[in-house]
C-alpha cells in the first residue's frame, strides 16, 4: 500500500508534489504555534526554544551520526553561527509572540520576513533591487502598520508582543539571505545539520535560567512541539525543492487560514477587521515580490542562453 502511494506520488507533477509538501508545512506549523500556546502559560519562549531545538537536534542525530564529518563539512563556520544565533533569538521572540498575542495576528506580522529581504538582498547580498520590489515592500510595510494601529480606544499602540514578532521576521530574514549564500557550496542536509546543533548549544543558556521540570504529559506536548517545528522546516525545504518557487509561495499562506481556525476553534480568537486588512495588504505585496523575483530568474536564464 505505501509503495502504491508514493508511486502514485511520484506520477504527479512537480507543483502537484511540492504544493502537498507545502501544506503538510503549513499543518505541522499550525499544530507547533497551537501547542505552543497552550504550554506558553507554564514554559517560557527561551524553555520552548530549547526543546524545539532538542526535538530537531534528535531528528537529525541518525544522520550525523551515520554521516560525522560529511555533515558537519564547511568553510565558512562563521556565517553559519551567525545563522543559528539570529534563528534562535528570532524563534525565542517568535514564540513569545504566539504566546502572546492571537495566533491568526501573530502569524499574519510573521509574513514580513519576506518584505525583510528585500533591503537585505541590497545591503548584504548586493542584488539590484528595482523600485518595482521596493514600492510593492513599502506598500507591505504599510500593511503592517495596518495591523498593530488599533489599540485601546483606537489610538496607535504598538504591543511588545507585535514588535516580537517583527522583529523575529527581521532575524529569520537573515537566516533565509544567509542559506542564499551558503547554498552556492553547501548542502541543504549540512545547513540543517549545524542549524540544529548550533540551535540546541545556543538555547541552552535560556533554558537553564527559566528551567522547571515539566509533568509527564507536558513532556511529551513539548517533544511534540518540537518534532512539529522540525516537520514543518523539512516539508517547506521540500515542497520549494520540487515545486517552482514562485507557484510554491501562495500555498504558504494556507497557514494564516489554519491558524485562524486553529485561533477560533481552540482559543475562542477571531481575527479583526484590521487584522484581515493589513494581512491582505502584506500577502498581496509579498505574492508581488515572489513574482518580481521569479520573472527576473527567468529573464536572466533565457539571456544565459
Amino acid at each position: 500500500m505505501t509503495s502504491t502511494l508514493a508511486a502514485r506520488t511520484a506520477s504527479l507533477a512537480p507543483n502537484v508534489r511540492g504544493a502537498l509538501w507545502m501544506l503538510a508545512s503549513a499543518l505541522a506549523f499550525t499544530a507547533m504555534t497551537t501547542l505552543v500556546k497552550f504550554l506558553g502559560n507554564d514554559y517560557p519562549p527561551s524553555l520552548q526554544t530549547f526543546y524545539r531545538q532538542l526535538a530537531g537536534f534528535a531528528v537529525l542525530a541518525p544522520v550525523i551520526l551515520r554521516h560525522r564529518g560529511a555533515a558537519f563539512a564547511t568553510t565558512r563556520p562563521g556565517i553559519l553561527l551567525f545563522r543559528s544565533a539570529a534563528g534562535t533569538v528570532g524563534m525565542i521572540l517568535s514564540f513569545y509572540a504566539f504566546q502572546k498575542m492571537p495566533l491568526a495576528d501573530a502569524n499574519a506580522l510573521s509574513f514580513t520576513r519576506t518584505l525583510w529581504l528585500v533591503p537585505l538582498a541590497a545591503f548584504v547580498v548586493r542584488e539590484h533591487v528595482g523600485p518595482l520590489r521596493i514600492g510593492a515592500a513599502l506598500v507591505g510595510f504599510a500593511g503592517v502598520l495596518i495591523m498593530i494601529r488599533p489599540g485601546a480606544g483606537g489610538h496607535f499602540e504598538v504591543g511588545v508582543p507585535a514588535l516580537a514578532m517583527l522583529g523575529s521576521s527581521f532575524l529569520f530574514a537573515l537566516t533565509i539571505t544567509g542559506m542564499k549564500v551558503m547554498t552556492r557550496d553547501h548542502s541543504p542536509m549540512v545547513l540543517l545539520v549545524w542549524s540544529a546543533t548550533l540551535g540546541l548549544v545556543l538555547a541552552l543558556p535560556g533554558a537553564f535560567l527559566a528551567w522547571r521540570w515539566p509533568a509527564p504529559m507536558d513532556l511529551v506536548l513539548l517533544c511534540l512541539m518540537g518534532v512539529m517545528g522540525t516537520i514543518t522546516q523539512a516539508c517547506y525545504i521540500q515542497g520549494m525543492a520540487i515545486g517552482d518557487a514562485g507557484a510554491m509561495a501562495p500555498i504558504d499562506y494556507v497557514r494564516l487560514v489554519f491558524t485562524t481556525l486553529a485561533g477560533f476553534l481552540l482559543f475562542h480568537e477571531l481575527p479583526g477587521p484590521a487584522t484581515l486588512i493589513g494581512a491582505g495588504i502584506v500577502v498581496a505585496s509579498t505574492l508581488f515580490i515572489t513574482w518580481r523575483e521569479q520573472q527576473q530568474a527567468k529573464a536572466a536564464a533565457l539571456a544565459a542562453d
